[in-house]
């Protein structure tokens, strides 16, 4: 292994994500087929955006704290395996009780798998690689948001929501299979006692910095998760051109994936700053350019990469203030991102059916985030304050 080379593992820890990253953000091309099937209103549907995100919020820290104990391997694997599950509820899920009973069920795998994830891939890597190397494994959720979503949505479209979630449980397996043989037990270090964990919180740059995910991410899926409706209802499009237009937003974040991961390597502070300033622009033009069918689909590209800039910077900057509890801060960090997924969700949904209807949402997407770039700036003031004492 060379600091100019990712280890196999950090490629299976991708893939893995991909898997993930597919379950949690297809339900974004799936909405008017869910609403119709069950008789319920596309704002409501959305709410299975934050069933899901609320399952990451409330359970993921609790099951790492619980996790914590095992083997890193054993606890992938299990996950995967409550992945798989979940999934297979939706598929055969009766009702829409159910289905977001599913939906939570699936949601609490996310957050283990990724903040567990995220540290045995920087421990495979040299320290000047640590933010490349989350941005690889976080380039599964890119990869999904390119290739996953839009071929679930194709496959919902054409064959019922049902087989999308068909799919995604066999994505689940594939990447079950690839962890039970490529990733070796004794690949990484072991987790600290629970103790340790949860004695990182008494340092406030990490709450602080678990509150900047939160607040800075949340217009993400207030727009991300409305854009079928959206594309639909405001920029024109027929129902089946959502699939590519979550391409095309898919591309942006793969791009933006890459754009933060190096950024946050050569600049933390000034990349966080940059990013989230970037995203709160782009829902601007989002919105301005919504009504003109590909000025809103370039829009939506440019959204994708200033959003998705964002992640390798705050998910390494609540790292580098987790001391002993790395496991335990990156998957609070991953709480912190759905718990701006589940205020996104309900937020959208309710623009959605109120009577300012989808045209709205992107600009009522930029409100909290503006919160979150004073605490971006007042995290850089105290940080820049540490490193010259």
């Amino acid at each position: 292994m060379t600091s100019e080379r990712m280890p196999l593992q950090v490629w299976i820890l991708t893939l893995s994500a991909f898997a993930i990253g597919t379950a949690e953000f297809v339900i974004a091309g799936l909405l008017p087929q869910i609403a119709h099937a069950f008789t319920i209103t596309e704002g409501q549907a959305g709410y299975l955006i934050s069933a899901y995100a609320l399952a990451i919020v409330i359970g993921g820290p609790i099951l790492t704290i619980y996790l914590a104990r095992f083997n890193k391997k054993s606890i992938l694997l299990g996950l995967m395996v409550l992945f798989i599950v979940g999934n297979l509820m939706s598929v055969f899920a009766p009702n829409y009780e159910i289905l977001l009973l599913s939906r939570a069920i699936t949601g609490l795998v996310q957050g283990p798998f990724y903040g567990i994830g995220a540290v045995v891939a920087t421990g495979l890597v040299s320290e000047k690689m640590a933010g490349r190397a989350v941005g690889q494994m976080f380039a599964g959720l890119t990869l999904a948001n390119v290739l996953g979503v839009p071929a679930g949505t194709w496959v919902g479209l054409q064959y019922g929501w049902h087989s999308t979630f068909i799919t995604v449980a066999v994505l689940g397996i594939i990447a079950f299979g690839f962890i039970l043989t490529a990733i070796r037990s004794d690949s990484h270090s072991e987790a600290k006692n629970v103790k340790q964990q949860l004695a990182a919180f008494k340092n406030p740059l990490l709450i602080l910095s678990l509150a900047i995910t939160a607040l800075a991410w949340s217009g993400f899926m207030t727009l991300y998760g409305y854009i079928a409706p959206i594309a639909s209802h405001i920029a024109g499009f027929e129902g089946n051109a959502v699939t590519w237009i979550l391409v095309v937003a898919g591309l942006g974040l793969i791009l933006g994936n890459s754009l933060g991961a190096r950024s946050a390597d050569k600049n933390l502070a000034k990349a966080s700053m940059f990013w989230a300033s970037a995203m709160i622009a782009s829902l601007v033009l989002v919105g301005l350019l919504e009504g003109n069918s590909y000025a809103f689909v370039a829009a939506v590209f440019v959204f994708g990469v200033a959003a998705f800039a964002n992640v390798p910077s705050m998910q390494l900057r609540v790292m580098n203030h987790g001391g002993d509890g790395q496991e335990l801060a990156g998957t609070a960090n991953i709480s912190a991102f759905n718990l701006a997924n589940a205020f996104g969700g309900f937020l959208g949904g309710a623009v959605l059916d109120s009577q300012y209807g989808a045209g709205m949402i992107p600009f009522a997407a930029i409100v909290v985030p503006l919160f979150g770039l004073v605490l971006i700036a007042i995290a850089n003031k105290k940080e820049a304050v540490i490193a010259s004492s």
